[in-house]
């Protein structure tokens, strides 16, 4: 299915100015680090620690940035930028939080890494768009 869907994104993709070297591996892999940190900051949320609330932002983020990326055709450069800085900032500060309760919750301390991988994902598309340009 991933397969299917990526070439259907690329297609898209081709229509949005300046994006058409994109790499659909990058892409790809920021779009599952995106859902697999929801569904971390997700869990975490429950837990009733003080990082709740940044989980679920977090977590609506990622959401809202790999809807984002799914419809490429209404998106342009400028506006995938501001979208994926707005997930790193949104991951960083989830990770913080989450930082502070790693030694004793194994859930803190798996959110934190899903966010650091879904904040090194978004800079690899981050990087690869500033090198298209």
């Amino acid at each position: 299915m991933d397969a299917m869907m990526m070439g259907a994104m690329s297609k898209d993709m081709m229509s949005m100015p300046g994006m058409q070297e994109m790499d659909m591996s990058v892409l790809q892999a920021c779009m599952d680090a995106c859902s697999a940190c929801e569904q971390a900051c997700t869990v975490c949320s429950t837990q009733m620690l003080s990082c709740a609330p940044a989980c679920m932002n977090c977590a609506d983020m990622c959401n809202t940035m790999v809807r984002s990326m799914m419809r490429m055709q209404g998106m342009d450069p400028a506006a995938m930028m501001a979208m994926l800085n707005a997930c790193i900032a949104m991951c960083q500060l989830c990770m913080d939080e989450c930082m502070k309760h790693a030694d004793h919750s194994e859930v803190c301390r798996m959110c934190a890494q899903a966010c650091q991988a879904c904040m090194d994902a978004c800079t690899a598309v981050k990087d690869r768009m500033m090198a298209m340009s």
